[in-house]
């Protein structure tokens, strides 16, 4: 990110990374739907720019409210008070076949598996190959999630996946637990 002084806008740069988003179909599909339901802070099925431009602000990407209208109001449909879940997931795809090529349909394990990989190192802050309550619950935090709010919920949530009960996430226990996810047909 580049701050030009005075104004303050902040210019994202997002560089082609294999890691930026998962390949399997299935976990981008309950991705996009939770990330859509973390942006709609009113629970309205409606993302509007304000909204959009909070959680970006929560995650540490400000931008500037004139460009980021800008870019969303082509997909929002007319009448509408923002972005549906459809048109939020038409913008998605249109960023992604921009920034990566639309090359998201790949469903290669050996894919998946970095993917994975990429993601459990997104929770394992300390890099020790372990993912601990209090890793968990400092995400939880960043995403704005109320889970992340009372630690006995988050190791709670370490418990129901810790299949060798040493009180820690490691990779195999996240790989299984993101593999068990189960996508409900709307």
């Amino acid at each position: 990110m580049e701050s030009n002084g005075d104004n303050k806008r902040v210019v994202v740069n997002i560089q082609q990374s294999s890691s930026f988003r998962l390949r399997s179909p299935s976990l981008n599909a309950l991705r996009l739907q939770r990330t859509f339901d973390l942006f709609d802070k009113n629970g309205d099925n409606f993302i509007t720019v304000d909204e959009l431009s909070q959680a970006l602000s929560r995650l540490g990407l400000d931008a500037d409210l004139s460009e980021l209208l800008s870019t969303v109001e082509s997909y929002i449909q007319p009448g509408n008070t923002g972005l549906s879940f459809d048109d939020f997931s038409s913008l998605h795809k249109t960023l992604d076949d921009s920034f990566f090529g639309g090359a998201g349909d790949n469903d290669d394990a050996a894919d998946d598996e970095s993917d994975l990989k990429e993601a459990f190192k997104v929770f394992d802050e300390n890099g020790d190959g372990f993912i601990s309550a209090k890793e968990l619950q400092a995400v939880l935090k960043k995403l704005g999630l109320p889970e992340g709010g009372e630690m006995e919920r988050v190791e709670k949530m370490i418990v129901s996946v810790d299949r060798n009960k040493d009180g820690r996430v490691d990779f195999f226990e996240f790989k299984n637990m993101m593999r068990t996810v189960v996508i409900i047909p709307s």
